[in-house]
């Protein structure tokens, strides 16, 4: 064997030990940490569902609702049915109605009013499909 063989069979060798030893290196993220992840997602759903229904619960939406025709039970029963992106795009448009309501608004503005008739409609929208 001539001195190149030798130094390709030993730098084969040596790449070929250092794969078993970089496959044994420790996690990023411990257990902990991945809990509290998970903890942290399935709680943002939770969040943004009650924001949801809290809106849907509010006495100028139901007013809203009826005279437009949309069924709150139908809507109310259709938030547990969406999924993570559904139910995060619906519950940032709740966040804007309830931020408005809650801001010292006494009524409910035409703008308010176009969110919470797009809010009822996508639900429904979705759930239709």
């Amino acid at each position: 064997m001539n001195r190149h063989q030798i130094s390709a069979i030993v730098l084969l060798l040596a790449v070929a030990a250092s794969i078993p030893v970089s496959a044994q290196q420790s996690h990023v993220a411990d257990q902990t940490t991945l809990d509290r992840a998970v903890a942290d997602h399935i709680r943002q759903g939770a969040d943004d569902r009650q924001e949801v229904l809290r809106v849907l619960e509010n006495e100028q939406v139901r007013e809203l609702a009826e005279g437009v025709g949309v069924d709150l039970k139908q809507a109310k029963a259709a938030i547990a049915t969406l999924d993570e992106t559904e139910l995060g795009a619906i519950a940032a448009q709740a966040r804007a109605v309830n931020d408005a309501l809650a801001g010292g608004q006494g009524s409910v503005t035409i703008s308010t009013t176009v969110i919470i008739i797009g809010l009822l409609i996508l639900i429904l929208l979705i759930v239709a499909i």
